[in-house]
């Protein structure tokens, strides 16, 4: 069954169809290795809409029991220094424009800049351990928190009244 997917229309910035989510895991949807409060729910409800996907180099060893009954998360295997063009790689299998993308890290402005050049969603997200300067710079948006990043997905009214013109 294929998934309806996420519709966002955002006057002057432009309509997004979302259909995946590619999200780092380590400090984008945990701090300090734990999965954040409330997140488990919002992927659970997120995965209705849109195939989710979890990159990540797991720092804390900790993602796969974390995110246990929602999604396995895709370990990186190349070696430190190279994740960022991993994590872009992996997302360019994918059709960009339909993509969201989430990270908080140096490790994930590749990705968010090829999401965000190709006509996707790049969501910044700084959820207690920081967010890096050229992941911010590569995103349409930072925000706090990884439920408040889930939720402009899950209610789309929140993206639309910060990214409109």
């Amino acid at each position: 069954m294929e998934k309806p997917g996420i519709r966002i229309s955002i006057p002057g910035f432009g309509d997004r169809a979302i259909g995946i989510v590619i999200s780092d895991y380590t400090g984008t949807l945990s701090c300090g290795g734990k999965l954040m409060p409330g997140v488990k729910g919002k992927l659970t409800e997120l995965m209705k809409h849109v195939d989710l996907h979890i990159i990540t180099a797991d720092s804390y060893g900790t993602a796969g029991s974390e995110l246990a009954g929602t999604v396995t998360p895709y370990p990186l295997k190349k070696k430190e220094g190279q994740h960022d063009v991993e994590k872009r790689e992996y997302a360019e299998k994918f059709d960009l424009q339909h993509v969201a993308a989430f990270g908080n890290g140096n490790n994930d402005r590749l990705l968010l800049k090829r999401v965000k050049e190709a006509g996707g969603l790049a969501i910044a997200v700084d959820n207690g351990e920081g967010c890096a300067i050229d992941a911010l710079m590569n995103a349409h948006i930072l925000i706090a928190g990884a439920v408040n990043a889930l939720n402009l997905l899950l209610e789309p009214m929140g993206s639309k009244a910060t990214l409109r013109f």
